[in-house]
């Protein structure tokens, strides 16, 4: 998934440096602080408005015009395109749009007639890589595309579980096909990775959301905000493991022959070995279990030597294979690689914590 990496850019945090105010006691219980007068004009507030006070992350209050809370009114935008767009920088802006949380999203044609070729590409693409995306009207000149789930309906947390059940299932596949050299399977595993990719896109969406909007903070069961950035980074790397899966299943339909038995062995040792290293990575971000998430990092130190291990062996017993044996091991080292890095993420999360403990 290559063509969104730019997507990894578009993810930051606005600051605000605000202005100092001094709060005042009024009678003996009462606590008031002045708001300046350009904030209120700008908002069209007057005596009488009702402000919404939350606290936030046990130490940020923020006000908020109850108004803008109530607003349901769901964000839209406008795509221009013409005949001589590349389809990639079209699709390139829906995906932006639906990143940071357009509900509705308008295709328009500059020429008289949208070309049947973008718009036939454009409903492939939204079937296979964004959640909750259907096209709700259409016409010669117009694609009318409506984001139609919301948080509550498929939390972050949901999500990232189905991803990462996706890829253990993955794993255990890339394992299948190779010992029967069965490239139907192989395949099978390629069109798989669609389905993570589609996962991918919508939590980075809520992502963006939940730093902008404490309620949807709340829905996605993340403590702060600054969680979000942690977030954000490891459904990255889940979705670059499930990259790496999909090169090894590739590599498999490129073989000619079974590798030898005692191959095939020593590359399942290695799997089951990244395997289990991911499945523990993503057990101690949802434990919350710095203890465990350090066990993962401790195994990564012997990934490379690993590695290396299986390629002398495979130079030795088997010379016909041994390039593509070559580019799988390195993918399988990969993935394991990412989860000692998610496992890093998992620290720093819980790093507050750990220390109150000890």
């Amino acid at each position: 998934m290559s063509i969104y990496n730019y997507l990894d850019n578009n993810f930051s945090y606005d600051l605000d440096t605000g202005e100092v105010r001094k709060i005042q006691v009024t009678g003996k219980s009462t606590y008031i602080i002045s708001l300046p007068k350009k904030w209120v004009e700008s908002l069209n507030l007057k005596q009488g408005s009702q402000l919404i006070i939350s606290r936030k992350d046990n130490n940020t209050l923020i006000i908020t015009p109850k108004d803008v809370v109530g607003s349901t009114k769901p964000k839209e935008a406008t795509v221009s395109v013409s005949g001589k767009d590349i389809i990639g920088s079209i699709i390139r802006k829906i995906v932006s749009l639906y990143l940071v949380g357009y509900s509705v999203i308008r295709v328009k044609a500059i020429e008289e007639r949208f070309s049947s070729v973008h718009k036939n590409e454009i409903k492939d693409f939204l079937r296979k890589k964004l959640i909750g995306a259907e096209i709700l009207s259409e016409s010669s000149r117009e694609l009318e595309i409506r984001v139609l789930i919301g948080h509550p309906e498929l939390s972050l947390e949901n999500a990232l579980r189905r991803a990462c059940n996706i890829i253990i299932s993955m794993y255990d596949d890339i394992l299948t096909a190779l010992k029967s050299l069965d490239k139907n399977l192989a395949h099978e595993i390629i069109k798989v990775d669609d389905e993570v990719d589609r996962l991918y896109l919508y939590m980075v969406r809520q992502l963006k959301a939940a730093v902008e909007n404490e309620k949807i903070l709340k829905v996605s069961g993340l403590s702060s905000s600054r969680d979000c950035l942690g977030y954000r980074i490891i459904v990255k790397f889940v979705e670059r493991i499930a990259d790496h899966l999909v090169k090894i299943a590739e590599n498999i339909t490129l073989l000619d022959a079974l590798p030898k038995d005692s191959v095939i062995e020593k590359f399942f040792e290695i799997s089951l070995f990244a395997k289990s290293m991911f499945e523990e990575a993503i057990n101690s971000l949802y434990k919350k279990d710095s203890v465990l998430a350090d066990n993962v990092i401790e195994k990564a130190e012997s990934i490379s030597i690993i590695e290396n291990e299986f390629i002398n062996f495979i130079e030795k017993v088997d010379k016909a294979n041994v390039s593509i044996l070559r580019l799988m091991v390195e993918s399988v080292r990969r993935t394991a690689e990412y989860a000692s890095d998610i496992s890093e993420i998992v620290l720093n999360l819980n790093v507050e914590k750990s220390l109150l403990k000890s």
